[in-house]
C-alpha cells in the first residue's frame, strides 16, 4: 500500500526513485583500525611488564654443548671402569690464548716491535706458570716468588760469580781488554740465534724479558758458553711515546710497585750474571727510584751494566755504595748502523782500551753489527787487546 500511495502522488511522467537504506557501523574503518592497534599495544605492554624475560622477546637459539674428554681419559682403561680411582687433572698448560702481543716503540727511530709475552700477568700482576728449569742452573741460587723463581745469594755463592763466563783473568789483568755486549735479544728468534752462534763466547749477550720463549733462547746462549744479562725496562724521558714494554719501572710508582715489577722481570728466565737498564733515561737519573732497585739487585748477588745513554745516571755511585760489580758502556757501537761507522766505533773502542786498560761497547743484533764485530774480533788480539766477558771487565775495574 505504501508503494501504491507513492505512485499516485508522483507527478506524471516521472519515475519513482527508491532509496535503499544501508546499515551503518557505529564508527569508520580508520577508527576501527586505530582501536585494533591500541588493543595490540596494550596487550604487548602487558606482556612485557608481567612476563619475566630478560631477553625482551628477542629470538634465541639453544645449543647443547658437551665437554670433550681429554685424550688421556679416552685411552685410559680407568675411563671405562667406574670403580677405578679418578685420574688427577693434568696441570694447566699455557695456551696460545694466554699469550699477549705487545708493542715496544723505539722513540729514536719510531720503529715498532711486536712481541709475544705470557698473558695477563704483564698487566694484572698475576702469577704465571714457572718456566722449565734451565740446564746448568744451581737450584741453591733461586728462590720462589709469586711470579716464579728469581735469583738469590746462598751458601756464600752469588749468581754473578757462578754464571760468569770463563776467562783468563790473570792475563786480562796484564793487558788492555775490551768487552762487547749485544743487547735487545729474545725479541726475534732469528737475530738472537745469529748473535748466539756467530759471535765468540767472550761476547756477553743481554736479553729483554719479552718474547714467546726467553728461557729456551737464554739456555741456548749459555750452552754456547756466553754469559748473559737481563735487561730491565725502565722509564725514558719521552715515555710513553717511547715505550720499553709491559712492567716498565716508572718514576711515578712506589718502591713496592717497582720492586714487584722487578721480580716479574727476574722470573722470566734464569742463569744471568747481572742486569742492565733497557732504555730508562729518566729512571736511571732519579736517585729515589733507582736506589731500591740497585740495592735489591746487589742483595741478590747480581752485577749492573749502565748502557751509557744517560750522562747523569746515578747507577755508578749507587752500585759503589753496595759494593756491587758495575760497568758503564763507553760507546754504542752501531748508533749509526753502517759498516763504515761501526768500524770507526770499534777503532775508537780499541783506543779507549789502550788508554784506560779496559773499555766496554754495546751493540744491537743487527746483521751488519754482528758481521762487523765478528770480523773485528778475529784480529783484535794481534793488535795487543784481549776480548773478555763483561764480568771480567767489571772485576778488573773494581780491582784497579
Amino acid at each position: 500500500m505504501a508503494e501504491t500511495a507513492d505512485d499516485l502522488s508522483t507527478p506524471l511522467g516521472q519515475e519513482t526513485v527508491r532509496v535503499k537504506r544501508r546499515y551503518r557501523l557505529p564508527f569508520t574503518g580508520t577508527q576501527a583500525l586505530a582501536v585494533l592497534l591500541g588493543l595490540f599495544l596494550v596487550a604487548f605492554a602487558g606482556f612485557a611488564i608481567f612476563n619475566d624475560n630478560p631477553l625482551g622477546g628477542e629470538p634465541i637459539a639453544r645449543i647443547a654443548l658437551r665437554e670433550a674428554a681429554p685424550e688421556s681419559e679416552k685411552s685410559s682403561p680407568a675411563s671405562s671402569n667406574p670403580s677405578a680411582p679418578a685420574a688427577k687433572p693434568a696441570p694447566r698448560q699455557t695456551a696460545p690464548d694466554d699469550r699477549k702481543t705487545v708493542t715496544i716503540i723505539d722513540g729514536s727511530s719510531g720503529a715498532h716491535h711486536d712481541v709475544v709475552i705470557s698473558g695477563d700477568a704483564a698487566d694484572k700482576g698475576e702469577a704465571v706458570a714457572e718456566p722449565a728449569m734451565m740446564a746448568g742452573i744451581d737450584p741453591r741460587l733461586l728462590e720462589k716468588s709469586r711470579y716464579g723463581m728469581i735469583p738469590v745469594v746462598s751458601d756464600g755463592l752469588k749468581p754473578f760469580t757462578v754464571y760468569a763466563a770463563e776467562a783468563d783473568r790473570a792475563k786480562a789483568a796484564r793487558m788492555p781488554t775490551v768487552s762487547i755486549v749485544v743487547g735487545g735479544l729474545g725479541v726475534g728468534a732469528a737475530k738472537t740465534t745469529d748473535a748466539i752462534m756467530k759471535l765468540p763466547p767472550a761476547v756477553t749477550l743481554a736479553f729483554t724479558p719479552y718474547g714467546s720463549d726467553p728461557t729456551r733462547l737464554a739456555e741456548r746462549a749459555r750452552a754456547q758458553r756466553h754469559e748473559i744479562l737481563l735487561q730491565v725496562p725502565m722509564e725514558p724521558f719521552d715515555y710513553p711515546d717511547n715505550d720499553p714494554g709491559p712492567q716498565t719501572l716508572l718514576t711515578t710508582l712506589s718502591t713496592e710497585q717497582n720492586l714487584d715489577r722487578l721480580y716479574w722481570h727476574l722470573s722470566r728466565f734464569q742463569g744471568f750474571a747481572g742486569i742492565a737498564n733497557f732504555m730508562g733515561t729518566r729512571f736511571v737519573v732519579t736517585d729515589a727510584v733507582m736506589q731500591p732497585i740497585i740495592r735489591e739487585a746487589a742483595k741478590r748477588g747480581l752485577g749492573y751494566l749502565d748502557d751509557g745513554s744517560a750522562p747523569r745516571s746515578v747507577a755508578a755511585s749507587l752500585a759503589a755504595g753496595q759494593a756491587m760489580p758495575f760497568a758503564r758502556a763507553d760507546l754504542n757501537i752501531d748508533a749509526v748502523p753502517t759498516a763504515a761507522e761501526i768500524d770507526r766505533a770499534l777503532a775508537t773502542l780499541e783506543n779507549l782500551a789502550k788508554e784506560r786498560g779496559t773499555a766496554v761497547g754495546i751493540a744491537s743484533a743487527l746483521p751488519i753489527s754482528i758481521e762487523r764485530v765478528g770480523v773485528w774480533i778475529k784480529t783484535l788480539e794481534s793488535r795487543g787487546i784481549m776480548l773478555v766477558p763483561l764480568t771480567t771487565a767489571m772485576l778488573k775495574s773494581k780491582s784497579g
